[in-house]
């Protein structure tokens, strides 16, 4: 079941959304945390890092990679490249992220691994990367015949649309925690800084959700070479 509208007009919203929530973190790290640093005696600056590069890498980037059959104007060869670097870049930034909170868990001797969102995002960046790595060897290279593609292209686009599902849900998750956390500190509950991390939550969700729509929408008419297409995912 599909939903019928106009993907590539739909992905303008997501696209404004992108540069909305990356504007909105890089604010927050720099303006209210301090800005952001791989070595420093200040280990907030460390830390300032992991939600920066886990939210342009795992959610924006991978949003946008995600959509990118039904959003680019290209032939399907270049968005499937596309599609396949934007992941790749996702993946790279989001393990960045994540050394960057373990390094700043270890350097200030803070357990690691004691949240649900910790071990919500390992899921995440494990499944993320099997899923490309198995993508890679199918679609990719060498890939794999058109019968094989065309079978497991429900599991790939199931496996897909779960793992960012995943990622879009524990960024927020994650925004909770912090915040959270800071407010125990003594950061004022309805501070600006406050309803910054909260709203950028909330465009966190809608730009997820204005991804699965696009997911979900009737692919435009084009000719795939294999009879199936990869418009979904």
């Amino acid at each position: 079941m599909s939903v019928v509208i106009n993907a590539r007009m739909v992905a303008f919203a997501v696209h404004a959304l992108a540069v909305v929530a990356s504007v909105m973190v890089f604010v927050w790290s720099i303006c209210y945390r301090g800005g952001f640093a791989w070595e420093s005696t200040n280990k907030t600056l460390i830390f300032n890092l992991h939600p920066v590069l886990t939210l342009t890498g795992l959610v924006i980037l991978g949003g946008e990679a995600t959509i990118s059959y039904k959003s680019l104007p290209f032939e399907k060869r270049v968005n499937k490249l596309i599609h396949l670097v934007l992941h790749a870049i996702a993946i790279i930034l989001g393990i960045l992220g994540i050394y960057a909170a373990f390094k700043h868990h270890n350097e200030k001797h803070i357990p690691n691994l004691y949240t649900i969102h910790s071990w919500v995002g390992i899921g995440v960046i494990v499944l993320y990367a099997l899923q490309w790595l198995y993508s890679f060897i199918v679609y990719f290279f060498p890939g794999g015949s058109s019968a094989l593609r065309r079978d497991l292209l429900p599991w790939h686009v199931f496996l897909g649309v779960f793992v960012y599902v995943l990622a879009v849900g524990n960024s927020v998750l994650g925004f909770l925690e912090k915040l959270t956390f800071l407010e125990k500190s003594g950061l004022d509950k309805f501070g600006s800084e406050a309803f910054l991390v909260n709203f950028m939550a909330i465009i966190t969700i809608l730009f997820g959700t204005f991804v699965l729509l696009i997911v979900y929408s009737k692919s435009p008419p084009s000719v795939e070479e294999d009879n199936y297409s990869y418009s979904a995912i």
